[in-house]
């Protein structure tokens, strides 16, 4: 089940809403577990018992870990600790990146070892980080120890953010499971947010990836160098508006059932530096690596060496989280190696240079991360690559890229233009002017949110499945 589905739409979040509003308070998180659970199942219902050993294993972490820290036994607690991630990581391995190591190991040494074939988990990437903070936290002192299971298996299975994140901190939210008030205004600013996500990704993301899957469906060899470009860009923003969707669908829903998820994505297409960009892309993500890899290692408090490798570090592991493939490898790598050049050679003669400059170098080295990260296929993607600089000779543009320009130009102005802030800051322009006529300003915004929302319902009711990209990490 998928948030841009009209059963989602129209049936398991109403009823969720209604089950979740007519429970006493007491009772909430365990409605918010068992409809989790049931919003889990409808996709993965074997992986359901990963998930319970997964929150079982992190909930006993967390139990040893307070007991041993308040008795003083500082090793038995790090002992508690590692036991626990060990466990975590243990599972995500073997079910995200058994036949990876398998199909390594039989290309290097001809072993012959059969794979395993094993369904990756929808989510276990993203829930497995979860649980690994909270243990973390705890042992640092950073989060209560959380002794009610159920409100435990609610932080871990909350369907808002279960599949696709934002990778949510238990210290972040460790209050809200305890004791948090639903308001009018939350659950209004949830609806919102929620609408502006849906149409993100109906109407922008799934149309930006029908142009990039008719553009890279083409033989390489015959791809104008417009063409290709065109193409790798709508990837970009299918990417962009897929995942940042999910997100503001995701913080939408936290707020009707009263949490606040912090936020995900700020505008990473407007960055100027491949640094910017990572802080504004993926946050949770890029937060996570900050908070219990990269500082944990000595972060840059360390001599120039350990600096390196620590960064060398963190990248790679960001490649290898977002799958079991060598491209996403050389995807954490490339844009590890950047980082540091950026850090250390470019940064300082990268910030003379005028803004126009330093956006256009941001945008050609991610779009062309993107080109090494969409293709598993390591021949396909060097391809597509050649294809990029023109070096199969097929020509500059052509009259089928003119024509996909055309058809596509409206599509295209309005992909640039959502990445940005300017629809934001129109909004807020809008609001200033009505200002003070509260009843016409109302009217305005829910106007515009149902108008975004019946176009969504209108695409989907003729629109085959169409999940996000990030369920597959």
């Amino acid at each position: 089940m998928i948030f841009s589905s009209l059963l989602f739409l129209f049936r398991f979040l109403p009823a969720v809403l209604v089950l979740y509003y007519l429970a006493p308070r007491p009772l909430r998180n365990l409605v918010l577990l068992l409809c989790s659970l049931v919003f889990y199942a409808w996709g993965e219902p074997v992986y359901i018992i990963l998930m319970i050993v997964s929150i079982l294993v992190s909930y006993t972490g967390g139990i040893l870990v307070d007991r041993f820290k308040t008795q003083g036994k500082r090793r038995a607690a790090r002992a508690a600790l590692l036991g626990s991630s060990v466990v975590s990581l243990s599972l995500l391995g073997f079910f995200k990146y058994a036949d990876f190591l398998i199909g390594t190991v039989d290309s290097l040494t001809g072993a012959g070892i059969n794979l395993l074939k094993i369904a990756l988990p929808i989510g276990i990437s993203f829930y497995t980080f979860q649980t690994m903070s909270y243990t973390i936290d705890v042992y640092r002192g950073e989060a209560k120890v959380q002794k009610n299971l159920i409100s435990f298996g609610a932080y871990v299975t909350m369907f808002p953010q279960l599949i696709a994140g934002p990778i949510v901190q238990y210290k972040t939210i460790d209050r809200q499971l305890r004791t948090r008030k639903e308001t009018a205004g939350q659950f209004a600013y949830g609806i919102h947010r929620f609408m502006i996500g849906l149409g993100k990704k109906v109407l922008l993301a799934n149309n930006a990836g029908a142009l990039w899957d008719t553009v890279s469906s083409m033989e390489h060899t015959q791809i104008p160098v417009v063409m290709s470009w065109m193409g790798l860009a709508a990837y970009t923003f299918q990417l962009y508006f897929d995942f940042s969707a999910y997100s503001d669908m995701a913080i939408g829903l936290g707020h009707m059932f009263g949490f606040r998820f912090l936020e995900n994505f700020n505008y990473p297409y407007i960055s100027k530096s491949i640094t910017e960009f990572w802080r504004r892309w993926h946050i949770s993500l890029s937060t996570w690596f900050r908070d219990y890899v990269y500082i944990p290692l000595g972060g840059n408090r360390v001599g120039v060496w350990k600096h390196i490798r620590n960064i060398l570090v963190v990248w790679m592991l960001t490649g290898i989280w977002h799958g079991a493939s060598w491209n996403f490898v050389l995807w954490g790598l490339y844009y590890g190696i950047l980082l540091l050049i950026e850090k250390f050679v470019l940064g300082k003669y990268l910030k003379k240079l005028p803004g126009v400059f330093q956006h256009i170098y941001c945008m050609f080295f991610v779009m062309l991360g993107w080109n090494l990260f969409v293709f598993d296929d390591m021949s396909a993607g060097i391809s597509f690559a050649r294809a990029l600089f023109g070096t199969y000779g097929a020509g500059f543009c052509s009259r089928e890229t003119l024509y996909l320009l055309y058809n596509n130009a409206v599509l295209m102005v309005l992909l640039i233009l959502g990445s940005t802030q300017l629809p934001a800051r129109a909004g807020n322009w809008i609001c200033a002017k009505l200002r003070g006529k509260e009843t016409i300003l109302t009217i305005v915004k829910n106007v515009f949110y149902v108008g975004i929302f019946l176009l969504s319902v209108a695409w989907l009711v003729d629109a085959s499945y169409n999940p996000f990209l990030y369920f597959r990490f």
